[in-house]
């Protein structure tokens, strides 16, 4: 066995415990890649050898038994050689250019498309919902659902200019990052208070603190110690709700889906952008989201005409402008919609360094 650094107590692993024998010993030395076809790269070292990488999409919150699935067609045909990226996808690492094929088959024989490589769209990463947060104002899972649902085509294949990567927030925390395209929870009006549950529930010096445009202070009701709301500061971000669960922000009719476009992260080639709103007020309609959908589907269409061969989102916009991209995605263009640091303080009402 090959010496690994000892595990902290903070930290991440060793890595190279978990790679590819071919990985290791190349490690720093690949030549160039290939991509043979959607859903397979090539790697080539200056060694003379090679690797191919298959990946295929999930459901994004995997299920015990979907894992052994995973587990044993990794075990068959990769020699164990997995691992997931941060949108949750496997990835099935093979030496052999004849063990490719029937990994694909066994793949889609379980029910597993394979895709999402080069220009394509990505699987769609969200957060956690109302599976594990606390503030969340509406599924994400099943958003997601919902729209890969729409655009499975468009992860097995390659007919986009650019990788297209969506993300899903269930509140404007965001948690979901940034995207090319990200659709997020909004929320249209301030928290109800339950006075009655307040004093027994909550700690309210934490909920006081906890807002972060101090629009929370506290209040005597009815002669009984409880909180109350400044609705000209109240931005309706949600984050009351987890210290203090009477604030209610979750509504049926005032909750809605906001989307946002242009967010990219830095790499070598070009800094980061940040994405801006293009549509709000969108319904939060389960099960299916179809105008939500409906407006993704009209961005990327209008992407897919409009874009040169190997530009992002946001290299597409900032090349037609704003005023186009609103009219080719018939999308309202208000002066709301694009903001600026200049403009936050007005739209946001107070800035994070606050004065009692």
């Amino acid at each position: 066995m090959p010496d690994y650094r000892e595990p902290i107590e903070s930290g991440c692993p060793d890595g190279f415990q978990y790679m590819h024998p071919l990985s290791i010993k190349n490690f720093g030395q690949w030549k160039y890649h290939t991509h043979p076809r959607p859903g397979v790269l090539m790697h080539e070292a200056y060694s003379g050898d090679r690797l191919w990488t298959v990946k295929c999409g999930t459901q994004r919150i995997l299920d015990v038994y979907t894992l052994r699935t995973l587990c044993d067609i990794g075990d068959k045909y990769a020699d164990g050689h997995i691992h997931f990226t941060i949108r949750s996808l496997p990835e099935f690492l093979v030496d052999d250019e004849a063990k490719v094929e029937p990994l694909i088959e066994a793949l889609e024989g379980a029910g597993f498309i394979v895709g999402g490589t080069r220009n394509s769209v990505a699987m769609i990463s969200h957060t956690q919902g109302w599976l594990h947060c606390d503030i969340p104002g509406t599924d994400a899972s099943g958003v997601v659902k919902s729209m890969m649902d729409e655009l499975i085509d468009e992860f097995r294949e390659c007919n986009m200019p650019n990788r297209v990567h969506l993300t899903t927030s269930c509140c404007q925390i965001n948690c979901g990052g940034q995207g090319d395209i990200a659709i997020n929870v909004q929320h249209t009006k301030p928290p109800r208070i339950n006075h009655d549950l307040v004093a027994n529930v909550c700690e309210r010096p934490s909920v006081v603190a906890r807002c972060p445009v101090a629009a929370i202070r506290p209040a005597m009701v009815n002669g009984k110690n409880s909180l109350e709301v400044d609705e000209k500061k109240c931005i309706c971000c949600g984050a009351s709700f987890t210290p203090c669960p009477p604030m209610q922000i979750n509504d049926a009719e005032y909750s809605k889906l906001a989307i946002w476009v242009g967010g990219n992260h830095s790499n070598a080639r070009g800094k980061t952008t940040f994405h801006k709103l293009v549509a709000s007020g969108i319904p939060n309609n389960p099960p299916r989201w179809p105008e939500a959908n409906a407006i993704v589907k009209r961005i990327l269409n209008a992407y897919k005409e409009g874009a040169r061969d190997w530009e992002r989102i946001n290299e597409w916009i900032e090349r037609i402008g704003w005023p186009r991209f609103f009219e080719v995605t018939n999308l309202p263009y208000t002066k709301y919609h694009i903001d600026n640091r200049r403009g936050s303080r007005a739209r946001l009402n107070a800035s994070t360094h606050i004065r009692f």
